[in-house]
């Protein structure tokens, strides 16, 4: 296989031969939020075509990579690509992938590893040094009628829908174009649900700069309560990218009263509803537990509630440089033990 650096234009042409949405992360509309994150920064769109050429068939696949700088390390990040057009056995992943390395080893021999998505576990593929991959997935079919999908949920989840809807005090707006200052209110319910649910968050700077890079292919719709002594305070929020007709649920947080007043139920649905009539087609909802990700269970257990899971590829990591991997692994290892 041969491995080819393409224009952006050339990469969406190939992108929409496949039959499903691209994903944001492998757009050109993700760049500018890239850039504006310190130790990231686009690095290229690569076609992979099988070898000999034939001047009129398209790749086998098509990916971009984001550069990423570490503590002592490189690696690039091709977020849920490669984007394939070809069918993608476990001997096509092996072999572009092979292809892949030595392209970026004689192009950038700096990277240490590469970030990639695989449909098949292999013996070149380590699991991710840090962060969470998922592998399963919740994705809601938004150009069915909200009365037959709520229809079709289970009975006791239709009754939450239906006594959150019946919440007359819950209020919920799109309110992408908010300040940072407004913004801060949000972020300390973030802070909230990440210390009662157990999980890291970035600092507010990151979410920021991603409503603002984005734009206008990233929403933010907020949950208020219009009664008590604080009317329109935000209680959740959720950040929602948009691109190709299909929207993914990428950050959510809501408070202990939205908890108490099913607001983050209410939150989701008015959200889809906005996005069905605007003629997005499905809503992704981002990752649920498996074998692979365990630590997703809380999260699962609620996206579940929506819709039937699906399998999709997980992200693995690539070592181009397997001594350094090792070590890098090692280290880590022994960091966090010294934390217990």
């Amino acid at each position: 296989m041969r491995v080819e650096h393409v224009s952006d234009e050339e990469f969406l042409r190939y992108a929409r031969l496949t039959s499903h949405p691209i994903p944001i992360e492998q757009s050109p509309a993700w760049d500018p939020f890239d850039a504006s994150v310190p130790s990231r920064s686009f690095w290229r769109r690569l076609a992979v075509f099988e070898a000999p050429a034939d001047a009129d068939a398209p790749p086998v696949c098509v990916v971009a990579f984001t550069h990423h700088v570490g503590n002592g390390f490189t690696y690039l990040w091709a977020k849920h690509g490669p984007i394939w057009l070809d069918e993608q056995s476990a001997r096509s992943e092996r072999e572009v992938r092979a292809a892949l390395r030595a392209y970026i080893t004689e192009e950038l021999p700096a990277v240490d590893f590469v970030r990639l998505h695989a449909a098949h576990p292999a013996p070149d593929l380590c699991e991710l040094l840090q962060t969470v991959t998922y592998d399963r997935t919740v994705v809601i079919d938004l150009t069915v009628p909200a009365e037959d999908y709520l229809a079709g949920l289970a009975k006791k989840f239709r009754y939450t829908v239906r006594k959150a809807l019946g919440h007359e005090a819950t209020t919920v707006n799109d309110e992408t174009g908010m300040d940072a200052e407004a913004f801060a209110e949000l972020y300390e319910i973030y802070l909230e649900t990440a210390g009662r649910d157990g999980f890291g968050i970035f600092a507010v700077d990151v979410y920021w700069s991603m409503l603002k890079a984005l734009a206008p292919h990233v929403r933010l719709f907020v949950a208020r309560r219009t009664d008590g002594p604080r009317p329109g305070r935000a209680v959740a929020w959720l950040i929602a990218t948009v691109y190709d007709n299909a929207a993914v649920y990428y950050y959510a947080a809501g408070n202990a009263e939205a908890r108490d007043t099913d607001a983050t139920v209410r939150l989701l649905w008015d959200t889809m509803a906005v996005l069905r009539d605007e003629g997005v087609t499905q809503f992704d909802m981002m990752g649920v537990d498996s074998p692979r990700a365990p630590q997703l269970a809380g999260v699962g257990l609620f996206k579940r509630k929506w819709g039937a899971e699906s399998t999709i590829d997980g992200a693995w990591d690539l070592p181009l440089k397997p001594w350094k991997y090792r070590s890098l692994r090692l280290a880590l290892r022994l960091k966090r033990l010294l934390r217990r």
